[in-house]
């Protein structure tokens, strides 16, 4: 097995490790009964509505 011939510094090695903390924006978008900011594949958390029909209770207004 291969061994490095020089010693690697700080900044290549955080520089490698930091390729992979990348942050992600969520893909948000709107509800299409009240307009409120919604995860896509999820009821919405102020109307409780999904696909056209209530599924959660007491999200009703």
């Amino acid at each position: 097995m291969g061994v490095p011939k020089k010693r690697t510094s700080r900044q290549k090695r955080d520089q490698r490790r930091a390729s992979n903390f990348t942050i992600v924006t969520p893909n948000v978008q709107k509800c299409p009964k009240c307009s409120e900011p919604v995860l896509p594949h999820r009821a919405c958390p102020a109307c409780g509505e999904y696909k056209g029909r209530v599924v959660q209770k007491g999200a009703e207004d």
